[in-house]
């Protein structure tokens, strides 16, 4: 995969992507991120990147040119076999999840545009942008912050980053619910003791605990969930099961 992000601070991404597992999977191939500062392609010779809003308000717009210009280049620089994904950072974007990072990672190409100042000249967002993405309902100084969150959530999805491919196939909101508990050595813990279960060697009754413990989690903490998650007879047996457990705690 190739990622560029387009920004007016590079900097910002120095510690994040050269480090723990951005760096690991740069440095094996499975994906290149390149930075490009678009105040470079500003045909202004100040380098001007925005400028006061028609009609009058507050705050500073991101000029059309230096941005169109610096993800034409890039688009053109790139030989992959489908068209790139052009993703803008804002508030009023799809908000991110882990089913849109899924999508995102089957593609070959990302360029992630990070805003700054007021907003953007529309016609960034009519003609150049393919996805708009935010990454809550809030607001933050400028989009690299969010595009860290996305390159990140993305990159661990790719074929051998993570190491064991079940780490990403068991995470929260894979399957439409939260993850089980997870329990690792010592067996117990000043008085506190892992499950039997995930001590007896049994994997069915493991896998049936741990699909339980799921459901458990996903009702207390994310109830919304369980009225989109696709939930088979088994599922619905161990949730009736989970909710008798509670009525009589």
């Amino acid at each position: 995969m190739k990622i560029d992000i387009v920004t007016i601070f590079p900097e910002m991404f120095t510690g994040v992507f050269s480090s723990s597992m951005i760096k690991r999977a740069q440095d094996t191939g499975a994906v290149t991120i390149d930075i490009t500062d678009f105040r470079k392609y500003s045909p202004n010779k100040h380098h001007t990147v925005d400028d006061t809003p028609y009609g009058g308000g507050g705050g500073m717009v991101l000029k059309p040119e230096p941005i169109f210009f610096a993800v034409e280049s890039l688009l053109e620089k790139c030989n992959s076999k489908r068209p790139a994904r052009v993703i803008l950072t804002s508030p009023q974007g799809e908000v991110f999840s882990q089913e849109k990072a899924i999508e995102l990672a089957r593609e070959e190409h990302l360029v992630l545009i990070c805003g700054h100042y007021e907003g953007y000249d529309e016609r960034i967002r009519q003609h150049l942008v393919t996805d708009e993405i935010s990454i809550g309902d809030y607001v933050l100084t400028g989009g690299e912050l969010p595009a860290m969150v996305i390159v990140d959530s993305i990159v661990r999805l790719l074929p051998g980053v993570l190491g064991n491919e079940q780490s990403a196939e068991n995470d929260s909101f894979r399957n439409g619910l939260l993850e089980y508990p997870q329990y690792t050595r010592p067996a117990e813990f000043r008085g506190w003791k892992v499950p039997d279960v995930l001590l007896s060697g049994n994997h069915a009754k493991i896998e049936e605990w741990r699909r339980k413990e799921s459901l458990r989690r996903t009702l207390l903490r994310r109830p919304d969930l369980l009225q989109k998650a696709e939930l088979n007879e088994r599922d619905q047996r161990l949730l009736q099961k989970v909710k008798e457990e509670m009525g009589n705690a």
